[in-house]
C-alpha cells in the first residue's frame, strides 16, 4: 500500500519518501547525508513517525527514556502541515504556538513553563517563502497537541505536479515476483 520514492542529490545528500498508494499523501519523508568522513549518516525524520529507539536497543539497554515523554512528530495533510506532540496532558489555555520571524520558526510555550519547543518549517525554507502567522493554528484533545499550518498556494501547486510525475514514474519491482517456497 505504500510507494516509496528515493532521491539522490548532487550534493551527496539522500531523500527518501513514502507515499499512500490509494491517496497519494506524503507518510514520511527522510534525510540523509554523509558524514565528515564520507561514510553514510543516520536517517533524519522530516515527516512521519520518529524512528522507534527500540532498533538501536543494543547501545541503550541499561537507559532508556520515558515513555511519558512528549513524541514531537510531523504528519501532513493534502491542504496544511501539522505537527502532533503527544503526551501533553496540560488544558489547552496552557499552551501558546507563535512565529518567530527572524529565525524562521515556529516556538511552542506553556505558561507553566513544562513544554517549550522551536521548530521550522523546512518545506518553506526550501520555496522561499515568508512565514504567516494568520496560516498557524493548534489545538488540544487526547494528551496530544495538534498544530496546523495551512500550506501556500506555490507549495500545493508544486506538490501536484510532483504527484502528475510520480504517476508516470514506473516502479523499480513493480511485479509480484516469483517467491518459491521450499
Amino acid at each position: 500500500g505504500k510507494r516509496k520514492i528515493h532521491y539522490l542529490f548532487e550534493d551527496g545528500k539522500e531523500m527518501a519518501e513514502e507515499y499512500d498508494i490509494k491517496t497519494g499523501q506524503l507518510m514520511s519523508r527522510k534525510w540523509r547525508e554523509k558524514n565528515t568522513l564520507g561514510g553514510t549518516g543516520k536517517w533524519q525524520v522530516e515527516v512521519g513517525e520518529p524512528t522507534s529507539s527500540l532498533l538501536g536497543a543494543l547501545e541503550s539497554e541499561l537507559i532508556t527514556e520515558s515513555s511519558s515523554n512528549p513524541i514531537f512528530m510531523r504528519k501532513d495533510t493534502p491542504s496544511s502541515f501539522q505537527w502532533r506532540i503527544r503526551n501533553l496532558p496540560y488544558p489547552k489555555e496552557v499552551y501558546s504556538v507563535s512565529m518567530e520571524e527572524e529565525q524562521r520558526c515556529c516556538v511552542i510555550r506553556t505558561t507553566n513553563k513544562k513544554y517549550y519547543k522551536k521548530f521550522s518549517i523546512p518545506d518553506l525554507d526550501r520555496y522561499h517563502l515568508p512565514l504567516d502567522a494568520a496560516a498557524l493554528s493548534f489545538t488540544h484533545a487526547n494528551n496530544t497537541l495538534i498544530i496546523t499550518y495551512q500550506k501556500p498556494k506555490e507549495i500545493l501547486a508544486a506538490e501536484e505536479q510532483l504527484q502528475k510525475e510520480l504517476k508516470k514514474i514506473k516502479a523499480a519491482n513493480s511485479g509480484d515476483g516469483d517467491c518459491t517456497t521450499q
